[in-house]
């Protein structure tokens, strides 16, 4: 029974998604059902920051065609810019940073993910678009950077 309910956890962990994704365009490619999905994410701890992902997504010819049925590529590209008064939740301000959205691209253990790293000395916000799989990463990876205005910068971190 617990190897079965860790099989279920490790298949839907990767769908669940800290951030939502609306979708905001879809852009058909080729004959085959290819299409270029635009969605707008709102980072859900950065009040005043949403990020604009482009994704492909595979049609039913081209998986009848290629075979691979149940994965996507990992190519994305990300822009994100400013939206309203930004204003910092409670943020990781490590150096690896924290995924603020992630999305299954196969059956299993192969994502997209957007990550938000702070850079305190430029004060800015820098988001992070890449694939993530079980036995390799992907070197195709976007990024956007978002300044932070003086009026909404944190107090420094004690020493």
């Amino acid at each position: 029974m617990r190897r079965a309910l860790l099989g279920v956890a490790l298949l839907v962990a990767p769908m669940i998604s800290p951030a939502r994704a609306e979708q905001v365009g879809e852009i058909g490619v080729d004959w085959a059902g290819n299409d270029i999905i635009v969605e707008a994410i709102e980072d859900p701890d950065v009040q005043g920051v949403t990020c604009h992902l482009a994704y492909f997504e595979r049609g039913f010819i081209d998986r009848l065609a290629n075979g691979n049925w149940f994965e996507d590529l990992s190519n994305s590209a990300i822009e994100c810019q400013q939206t309203g008064p930004i204003i910092l939740g409670d943020i990781d301000r490590s150096e690896d940073g924290e995924d603020v959205f992630r999305a299954s691209r196969s059956i299993i253990f192969k994502t997209l993910r957007v990550k938000r790293i702070y850079d305190a000395q430029r004060q800015t916000l820098v988001y992070i678009s890449h694939g993530r799989e079980l036995s390799q990463g992907s070197a195709k990876v976007s990024i956007s950077t978002v300044p932070i205005p003086g009026d909404s910068r944190p107090d420094p971190a004690p020493d």
